[in-house]
């Protein structure tokens, strides 16, 4: 069996008095997106740092495909959050100085490079300066970097910061890609709403420790409190109270619908139409991974002030 692509266990880094990780474990499995998702300072880049081996540990063990992290760096792709590319240096030139250091021969770099950039609509800078782009298309040529010696595991780190929104999405198409090609995928970001449909395993990171974990699927279904959208028919409206409702909300044209404890949602359907009112829609909301990491930042005990 081969080993995962990424595995921790029980790691902790400190810098002096701070705390930046607390005991941290997980492990990624291979072919599938990875979120890591947290506020900005939880942790997220320090953890990153520590799988590319660019920091030690102070505590706990990481492993990628079963090797310390800097034994296994020419398996891997990595996109930092701070984006730092040669500006004097043309495009063409860097990514195939780039591409040699992760073990290609120049003239594979350069085909490769230029495979990409017209991939990436960047054809026609090939020949520019770094600094005559605009930032997304320096973006891009980060990105480009990351990928070109086809690396099995890519580790990007806020991948949509500072994107507009036409390459936003093209970014999340390449992440499909790749992930149809059957690379593994780890992305980490503040920001959930990106990430959201994208992920398959999720890691919820709060000040330092891992607040929730698993299958994306799963862990929404754990946060699920039963919530309803309804939509009626014409100008009819909802009464402010309903048996087994505890609250009412006007939302996007309809109504949210929150249950007191052991309602159902199939006996609010039942209140509505025994009530003859026109429902014209009824769905169970799925939490968003912004209020499941809420509930379960709520739900765990506050660190010691010790």
């Amino acid at each position: 069996m081969n080993p995962l692509p990424i595995v921790v266990q029980k790691v902790s880094k400190s810098y002096g008095t701070v705390q930046a990780l607390r005991e941290v474990s997980l492990s990624v499995p291979e072919g599938l997106v990875f979120a890591l998702l947290g506020p900005n300072g939880a942790g997220k880049t320090t953890l990153i740092r520590i799988l590319m081996g660019i920091l030690p540990a102070d505590q706990g063990q990481v492993r990628v495909f079963g090797k310390p992290p800097v034994e296994a760096r020419s398996r891997v792709g990595y996109l930092p959050e701070e984006r730092g590319l040669y500006r004097q240096a043309k495009v063409l030139d860097l990514l195939g100085y780039l591409g040699a250091l992760k073990g290609l021969s120049l003239r594979e770099s350069r085909r490769e490079a230029l495979a990409w950039l017209e991939r990436l609509d960047l054809a026609q800078w090939a020949g520019r300066r770094v600094d005559e782009l605009s930032h997304g298309m320096q973006q891009k040529v980060q990105l480009i970097a990351a990928l070109l010696h086809r690396p099995r595991l890519i580790i990007f780190d806020e991948p949509f910061q500072g994107l507009d929104p036409v390459n936003v999405q093209l970014v999340k198409d390449l992440l499909r890609e790749l992930r149809a090609q059957g690379h593994t995928l780890v992305l980490s970001s503040h920001q959930l709403h990106h990430v959201e449909a994208l992920a398959d395993h999720v890691a919820l990171i709060h000040q330092g420790r891992i607040v929730e974990q698993g299958p994306l699927t799963e862990v929404k279904a754990r946060y699920r409190r039963g919530d309803v959208r309804v939509s009626l028919a014409g100008k009819a409206a909802l009464p402010e109270t309903l048996p087994g409702v505890r609250a009412v909300h006007r939302e996007n044209g309809g109504w949210r619908l929150l249950p007191e404890e052991g309602s159902t949602p199939w006996e609010m359907l039942t209140t509505l139409v025994h009530r003859g009112l026109p429902v014209e829609r009824f769905e169970v909301v799925e939490p968003t991974l912004e209020e499941v990491f809420l509930q379960a930042v709520e739900a765990r005990p506050p660190l010691s002030q010790a």
